[in-house]
Order: structure tokens, then sequence, then C-alpha cells
């Protein structure tokens, strides 16, 4: 866990700075900011778009009682997408781009997806409560403060 926060904050951000210090030195410093601010409008009006076709989405798998798992992982990803467009950087705006585009979110969606499965069918992810009884009859996994709440909890790593 220590490793991925070290990696996310620490890494990546002087990654970023060397990418972008490097452009700057082929392309020019205001081409280099220019492309910055682009980016970072473009990626603000596309993650407006794709949060809007999601949210009717959603609306859509409700209202005919549908359980909108693949449209909130969706919408979690645009987030995410909007995010890191708006961070400068050209590692974080080609992911934001990816996270973007339909095809390539359904394709990582589905992998996220398919990783949490795994997690849950392993026990690394204990899913615990479905209703104020829970599982096995008792309210174990459930929120004190709101019975409608499941509390989902990794297990530690050893």
């Amino acid at each position: 866990m220590l490793s991925r926060l070290l990696l996310l904050f620490i890494v990546v951000p002087a990654v970023e700075l060397i990418l972008l210090i490097q452009m700057g030195q082929w392309i020019g410093v205001l081409p280099t900011v220019g492309l910055i601010v682009i980016t970072g409008i473009v990626g603000a009006y596309l993650t407006r778009q794709q949060g809007l076709q999601i949210w009717r989405r959603l609306q859509q798998e409700l209202q005919t009682g549908q359980m909108p798992g693949e449209a909130l992982l969706e919408g979690a990803m645009i987030l995410v997408a909007g995010a890191v467009l708006l961070t400068p950087g050209i590692l974080t705006d080609a992911l934001g781009f990816l996270l973007l585009i339909p095809p390539t979110r359904k394709l990582i969606s589905r992998f996220v997806s398919q990783q949490i499965q795994k997690r849950i069918a392993s026990g690394q992810i204990r899913v615990s409560g479905f209703g104020p009884m829970g599982p096995m009859g008792g309210a174990q996994g459930m929120s004190p403060h709101n019975p409608n709440v499941i509390i989902v909890e990794p297990e530690e790593e050893g």
C-alpha cells in the first residue's frame, strides 16, 4: 500500500515534470503551456459530455429496475478522467483521454470489475450484510449509524 502511494504521489509527478520540461525544450515554453491549457479545456468538455451520457444511462437502468453497477463504475472512471485531465502532465492526460473513449473505458471497466470479483472470491475483499439482519442473521458488516450501508473491508496484506 505504501509503495503504491509513493508511486502515485512522488514518482508519477516527477516523471510528469521531466516530460513537461523535455517538451518545453522541444517545442518551446509557450506551446507547452498552451497544450496544457487546451488539454484541460478539451478534457473538461469531454468529461462533462461523457458524464451526462453516463448519468442518463444510470437513470434509465434505475427506472427499469436494473442494478447500475457498470454505469457506476464507468461514472467513477469518468470522474477520475476529469481529475487527471485538469492536472498538468502528459501521462495523466493520456490516461484521462483513454478513460473518456467509450471502447477503452469499457475494456478497463471490464478488467476492473473482474479484479474486484476475483478479490471478493479470494476473500481479499469481504462484503457482508445485505439487509438489516446480515447474511448470518446478525447485523455484522452494517453501519451502526445507517442500516442501509454495507461496510466493505479489504483484508490486510501480509
